[in-house]
């Protein structure tokens, strides 16, 4: 199977973050993005004497990503981990995606989510005198993941 021969790559500034369809404001960065198997590994005497040793495809991996966003008013993050906390498991169950696009806006690649919920949720170094944006960092757990 040939990899496809496309002439843009996707700029690494462009994409867009959604949790439950709805597009989260102000990210600045996305990390994490992984999907991932299992991977087994067969050890086995074959009838001649020989050892051989394989690797099989195993079951699709949980994971996690996290996402960047500039601080604001907003309590919709702390207070899905607020949900996650109190034990509300149907409560705190999300489906999320990230899009990468491409110069013009449109889809290159989606990565969709399903069964998230935030495990995290941290707030940047302060500092007196500093110039830079405050910021709010959340990772976010998903069971399973598809790439479109």
């Amino acid at each position: 199977m040939a990899l496809a021969d496309s002439f843009d790559s996707s700029p690494a500034y462009a994409f867009k973050v959604t949790i439950d369809g709805i597009e989260i404001p102000k990210v600045t960065e996305v990390s994490g993005l992984k999907n991932e198997v299992d991977k087994i590994e067969l050890k086995q005497q074959l009838a001649d004497g020989k050892y051989v040793a394989r690797q099989l495809i195993g079951r699709a991996k949980t994971g996690e990503f996290t996402v960047t966003r500039g601080l604001t008013d907003s309590k919709t993050i702390s207070d899905w981990l607020k949900v996650v906390m109190n034990g509300d498991v149907a409560g705190a169950r999300k489906n999320a995606s990230v899009e990468l696009l491409d110069y013009e806006g449109g889809t290159l690649k989606k990565y969709e989510f399903r069964n998230c919920w935030v495990r995290s949720v941290e707030i940047n170094s302060l500092k007196a005198g500093a110039t830079e944006q405050a910021t709010e960092k959340f990772t976010v757990c998903f069971d399973e993941s598809e790439v479109t």
